[in-house]
């Protein structure tokens, strides 16, 4: 069983004494610091901290920590924190319309035992995906959705995510644009995938377009999900050379590669509470 863990992660205005403050609270009051990473933007003159603590000795009770945290330090020192645990497993929902990629490959690490996570549903507009939610034992609910009935679909998307009491959603090649009020329920929840070609290649088949200019590069780009269309903060990205001896096909082919492994980290990151974000941009903390 693994110890008992807090994770906190702040920002602040940059300012004498913080890291001697952070660690003053977990040191006088029983924790054992296991890791610590800081950074300072000059430019922003912001601080960022992330810090994780052993609370088998920790004298402050799970429910009090961040409370006496933001009346003793939070207040004083202008910080704004978030505060996690360990042992509480988040619960995600994956969205889908046709392809399977990247679905196969969250389904595959999360039989696996590779994340904390726990993945009650998965929410499609299409029925095509429906047997590999089968194999994989979870829920599936198709609710078709389409430009006359998005407000009354994504009603009942989010009842759905309300009775599952999801904590996070993985867009896992979705392809519906949210609207503004469902993202605004969600912020900094949501997290998506796109091959990098934006704004380029957009349309149904990028890597077609893309083979038709001879690219040389390809990647993938996996962000917190906004109001602003694929402009959210960017939590991982990766990219792969293309020669002119690819096909289509092979450009598909590497290009969903990376869409796996891109999508499937930033989850990671997620899960793990490695992600700090700041106005539009994303501290990941290793």
């Amino acid at each position: 069983m693994e110890d008992s863990r807090a994770i906190i992660l702040i920002y602040s205005p940059d300012q004498p004494g913080l890291v001697a403050a952070i660690t003053d609270f977990i040191n006088v009051n029983g924790g054992n610091i296991i890791r610590l990473e800081q950074h300072v933007d000059k430019q922003e003159n912001i601080f960022f901290m992330r810090v994780e603590w052993d609370l088998e000795n920790f004298i402050i009770p799970k429910e009090k920590i961040g409370e006496y945290f933001q009346t003793m330090y939070a207040n004083k020192y202008d910080m704004t924190f978030r505060l996690y645990f360990n042992d509480y497993k988040p619960r995600m929902a994956v969205f889908v319309s046709k392809m399977s990629h990247c679905l196969f490959d969250i389904l595959a690490r999360y039989t696996a035992g590779e994340w904390n996570v726990e993945i009650p549903l998965i929410i499609s507009n299409h029925e095509d995906l429906r047997w590999v939610a089968e194999k994989f034992g979870i829920e599936y609910h198709v609710l078709k959705i389409n430009k006359d009935n998005k407000e009354l679909i994504e009603a009942e998307q989010k009842a759905l995510l309300r009775d599952y009491s999801i904590d996070f959603i993985v867009l896992a090649r979705y392809m519906q644009i949210l609207t503004d009020d469902f993202i605004r329920e969600y912020p900094n929840r949501i997290i998506n995938i796109h091959h990098s070609f934006l704004p380029a290649f957009i349309g149904a088949k990028p890597y077609h377009a893309a083979y038709q200019r001879g690219v040389k590069i390809i990647g993938a780009t996996s962000h917190y999900v906004t109001t602003e269309l694929d402009a959210g903060p960017i939590i991982e990205q990766d990219i792969t050379r293309i020669t002119h001896r690819d096909s289509v096909t092979d450009l598909v082919r590497k290009g969903q590669d990376l869409e796996k492994i891109v999508l499937s980290h930033a989850i990671e990151y997620h899960i793990n509470h490695q992600v700090l974000v700041y106005k539009n941009k994303t501290i990941l903390f290793s």
